[in-house]
């Protein structure tokens, strides 16, 4: 099942300059995700961060995995933000950065569902560029009205 930015700005309230998913490649419901986000230089947060050395800012990565999760909860459940519903980005444990994302790469975003309890979902998370580990985590999603 692929889904493009018309599809994704369905399944997420996130808005330009803060959409970090560009599309999906493959969802599994209640299960996986693989989307992307493509890095260029016009990006605004790359002019301050690093202004001689362009870096994706780590919380942003957090971000994108974070997205990528919630367009996975959201279809799994067939729920929207329109429908009311939201998915709150509440906790994340053994974070790893690996590598740096820079201009140019295609960051490839993974969430798996871990479980759900009470309206909390826990996802495993990855990113990599060219199939090198970029971070790594297991994030807290809270599903909530708006």
């Amino acid at each position: 099942m692929l889904l493009d930015i018309a599809d994704i700005r369905k399944y997420l309230p996130h808005r330009y300059p803060f959409l970090l998913v560009d599309r999906v490649v493959e969802l599994n419901l209640g299960e996986s995700i693989v989307a992307y986000k493509n890095l260029s230089i016009n990006e605004p947060f790359f002019d301050g961060h690093f202004p001689d050395k362009p870096v994706f800012p780590g919380v942003l990565l957090v971000e994108a995995m974070a997205q990528a999760a919630g367009i996975l909860g959201f279809k799994s459940q067939e729920k929207t933000p329109a429908d009311g519903s939201i998915y709150y980005f509440v906790g994340a444990d053994n974070l790893r950065f690996k590598r740096p994302c820079v201009p140019g790469d295609r960051v490839m975003l993974r969430a798996k569902i871990l479980g759900d309890r009470r309206g909390i979902w826990k996802f495993e998370v990855s990113s990599d560029v060219d199939g090198e580990l970029a971070a790594s985590a297991t994030i807290l999603c809270a599903d909530r009205k708006a």
